[in-house]
């Protein structure tokens, strides 16, 4: 099996499509990239700028390139040398628009007798044995219904400028829109009801991605064929599975996924908490790497900033900020609002198998292959909202994404007692829903499918918005509880990772992150300028005023990490992040008063001199700190065990927000450039230190990948590198085997303390690729950087 040894994110599009992709693929060869890892390829919905939609699982693309083009790129690709790795969606596919997607247009036209009625996850009890479309304005929208014909001839049902199949058999001349409409296998209700109606699985709480099962063999075989067919031809040497949470069985699939593809290299896009273990028994090579992430901006964040930066955050919001109950709070709400037909299925579900249980007692355990259910717990007469409360309570205090019954069992069962701490007269249908969820039935395993839907919607894209005292600290599986990161936590999480999983991905930028990864490094870099900060935001606040204080520290935070962003961009973002983190304004009950205050305040730092001066003041003061960031950050990333992926353009500074801004085009400026800096030697201290941070950032990107590429058995092993001196803790340095990595942390810091001075480090003969120098022995940690915050050092033999 073919592993890589880095890779390259490209965003395939309609405007940026497979043959744009082969006119990349000689400049990222000579960037050092080992595989290209390509954005979702099958057709997507028309328009889709991210083809996680998709309509037809059966033919690649036309709009991105289709089968052509996928073909010429493995071609070129392959020629190269270079690999590819393919996203693929397994969890859901695209239904907005029904005509475009034959599967869902079966399925509402044949209904439950149709093939595809095993392919998506429907409750057709909930329904009437039909499926419910949340389209319409208002129940009163029907009366617009019209009949008509379509290309083919056959009778369809229009609406809002949408088409819907009729049945045969279920029209005749001279019958009316409506009557038509209620002998058809769905039913058109208001959009409001898919927040408590809804009887199909979802994709989190978008209704237009409707879950499918690909637990069935069949409908795995169906969905997947295409893709198979993509490994067997040789195009794609491995995938990366999209969403596994939202699986009914993720270590089936892999299991199967693994076979069907001869054994390819796997990845999946798993969500771990901190100090979470992805399950032994999944079958692939790693995640996705949000893990590491989070260790990496971490150990660069200052301790000494937490309190004054909390201090802040106190002050802005008027309290001391409760995280746990925040979480809690925010899942809550969205079990019971936007999700909550999701939690109304599993009631049902709890009910069905509570009225199913054989009548005595109810105390003994379960069977030997099942979880054992909490001790003492008696089946009592429960109502529906008691039921659906209960599983509201123990969702709400899930601290992982899901179990996978029975692993993470402690997991469901600590969520249970937090519920009932927290609300002790709940306690008896707790313990009942509970003893439920663990005995293996349809109500557990459909609860572990559910649990990530609420994680993500409450904790990701809420609460991370009203958590901001910092907010590079809120970004995918991280926790903002988590200040920073020892060197000595950082070296033992690393070691680990080598140990364990030495072929999972390290990431900093995705087309998921709330922030780039260089947004994220120059924030990080408040933690060190935490009271000049704290000066700038209580002149902003006078300046440019938002009555909504913790918004306003994710604002001038958010200006600051991605300046210079156009005004544009950081009005779009401004208002998302206002809208998810809805304590002002949101996408449900949008507030023009609040929102005219916040497009102003956006304006101001563009159009009011005095907040350019705070701002432009901070910036440049903070700009070498910042810098040393950026650049530690990359290069801690592209050295430490797993395979480090460069997301499209961040070779260079990274600084978008959250999506869409993080999926925007990428200009490849280097393209033509005949001689990379990286492959340029003997640079004088001078020259490292004057190179501009976009110059600086493509140069160690290039030197480690291809350093990387060609030489991968210098990357085998992890052992820490300690520094000697007054200012030790400000090196992260390790040694993988045949190379040295070392990189700087809290920069201000060290140079309030006269810099380097006299600290050292140990090393073997070594030379540095950014300088050329040659190293041994005990080594001025000044001498070995040369004016640069990162060394990479490569062993020589003796």
């Amino acid at each position: 099996m073919p592993t890589p040894a880095s890779t390259y994110r490209l965003q395939i599009t309609k405007d940026f499509t497979l043959w744009d992709a082969v006119e990349v693929v000689p400049y990222l060869q000579q960037l050092g990239v080992d595989w290209l890892y390509l954005s979702p390829l099958l057709q997507a919905a028309e328009g889709s700028d991210h083809g996680y939609d998709v309509v037809d699982p059966s033919r690649v693309d036309v709009s991105r390139g289709g089968d052509a083009g996928l073909a010429a790129l493995s071609e070129a690709a392959h020629a190269a040398g270079l690999h590819i790795l393919a996203d693929i969606v397994p969890n859901h596919m695209g239904v907005a628009v029904p005509a475009e997607n034959p599967w869902w247009w079966e399925l509402l036209s044949d209904g439950k007798d149709s093939w595809y009625a095993r392919a998506f996850d429907v409750d057709w009890n909930a329904g009437d044995d039909r499926v419910l479309l949340p389209v319409l304005g208002a129940a009163e929208d029907l009366q617009n219904l019209e009949l008509g014909t379509d290309d083919d001839g056959a009778t369809v049902l229009r609406i809002n400028g949408s088409k819907y199949p009729v049945a045969r058999g279920t029209y005749t001349d001279g019958d009316s829109p409506e009557t038509v409409h209620e002998r058809q296998h769905y039913r058109l209700v208001p959009w409001q009801w898919e927040a408590t109606k809804l009887n199909y699985r979802r994709f989190f709480a978008v209704s237009s991605l409707a879950g499918i099962r690909v637990e069935d063999p069949e409908v795995f075989d169906r969905s997947h064929a295409e893709i198979i067919r993509w490994v067997k031809n040789g195009w794609v040497d491995g995938l990366r599975i999209d969403h596994p949470d939202g699986l009914r069985d993720p270590a089936q699939y892999l299991a199967r996924l693994k076979a069907a593809t001869g054994g390819a290299y796997l990845l999946v896009e798993k969500i771990l908490e901190p100090g979470e273990q992805l399950p032994t028994d999944w079958d692939c090579e790693g995640t996705t790497g949000y893990d590491a992430l989070a260790v990496l901006d971490r150990v660069l964040v200052d301790p000494a900033g937490e309190a004054p930066l909390t201090a802040l955050d106190t002050q802005l919001r008027g309290s001391v900020l409760d995280y746990g109950e925040l979480i809690r709070s925010t899942k809550t709400e969205v079990a019971q609002g936007i999700l909550n037909s999701e939690i109304a299925r599993l009631a049902r579900l709890v009910l069905a198998e509570l009225a199913a249980q054989p009548q005595g007692d109810h105390t003994e355990g379960p069977p030997a292959n099942h979880v054992a259910k909490p001790s003492g717990t008696e089946v009592t007469a429960l109502e529906p909202q008691e039921v659906a409360d209960a599983l509201i309570a123990i969702v709400a205090n899930f601290a992982v994404y899901r179990s996978y019954l029975p692993h993470g069992c402690e997991e469901l069962n600590n969520a249970a007692a937090r519920a009932k701490a927290h609300a002790p007269e709940a306690a008896n249908a707790v313990n009942v829903v509970h003893q439920v969820l663990l005995s293996g039935g349809e109500a557990g395993r459909r609860f572990q499918q559910t649990s990530g839907m609420v994680m993500a919607k409450g904790v990701e894209d809420c609460a991370f918005f009203r958590a901001t005292r910092l907010v590079s600290l809120t970004e995918v599986g991280a926790d903002p509880e988590q200040w920073s990161q020892s060197v000595d936590g950082f070296h033992r999480f690393m070691a680990e990772r080598q140990r364990q999983r030495a072929a999972t991905m390290n990431t900093l930028t995705t087309h998921d992150t709330k922030r780039g990864e260089d947004t994220r490094a120059t924030i990080i870099t408040l933690a060190e300028y935490s009271t000049e900060y704290a000066a700038a935001v209580a002149k902003l606040t006078v300046l440019a005023p938002l009555p909504d204080g913790p918004l306003a520290n994710l604002i001038w935070q958010s200006v600051l990490g991605s300046w210079p962003a156009s005004r544009e961009r950081l009005q779009g973002y401004a208002l998302k992040a206002a809208r998810e983190a809805g304590n002002s304004t949101s996408w449900l009950a949008p507030d023009e008063q609040f929102e005219r205050a916040l497009a102003a305040c956006i304006d101001a730092v563009f159009d009011n001199p005095d907040v350019q001066k705070v701002l432009a003041d901070l910036t440049d003061a903070m700009a070498a700190a910042a810098r040393s960031n950026i650049l530690s950050l990359k290069l801690l990333q592209l050295a430490i065990p797993g395979v480090p992926d460069v997301y499209q353009g961040s070779e260079f500074v990274e600084q978008s927000l959250t999506d869409p801004d993080n999926r925007r085009p990428v200009t490849y400026r280097m393209l033509n450039k005949s001689q990379p800096l990286f492959l340029q030697t003997q640079r004088g201290e001078r020259e490292l230190a004057g190179l501009p941070t976009d110059d600086a950032k493509y140069l160690i990107t290039g030197a480690a990948l291809n350093l990387r590429r060609e030489q991968p058995e210098r990357f085998a092993n992890y052992s820490p590198i300690a520094a000697t001196g007054a200012v030790a803790e400000h090196l992260v340095g390790f040694d993988r085997g045949g190379v040295v990595a070392m990189a700087t942390r809290l920069p201000r810091t060290l140079a309030k303390n006269g810099g380097w001075q006299d600290t050292t480090v140990d090393l073997p003969r070594v030379h540095n690729v950014f300088t050329g120098a040659q190293h041994w022995g005990t080594a001025k940690i000044a001498d070995v950087f040369g004016g640069f915050p990162v060394a990479l050092l490569v062993k020589e033999s003796n």
